[in-house]
């Protein structure tokens, strides 16, 4: 067999391609694999209203952690 070997500069650049961070046209849409699932789109807005009134008010935590 034939390997193909690639360079560090070859391969740093290749990972700034347009074509590189976007998906395949006919990858299927499964929820919470290949497109955000609902649930979690409500839980990350509700997320970030939350942070966003931590803040306002005045209390800052140092970590936010989900659980």
């Amino acid at each position: 067999g034939t390997r193909i070997i690639y360079d560090r500069k070859f391969l740093m650049e290749c990972r700034d391609s347009p074509v590189a961070k976007t998906p395949p046209s006919d990858l299927p849409d499964i929820p919470g694999v290949t497109s955000p699932n609902v649930e979690e789109l409500k839980i990350e807005n509700n997320h970030v209203q939350n942070c966003d009134e931590k803040v306002s008010a005045g209390e800052e935590e140092q970590f936010d952690m989900d659980i």
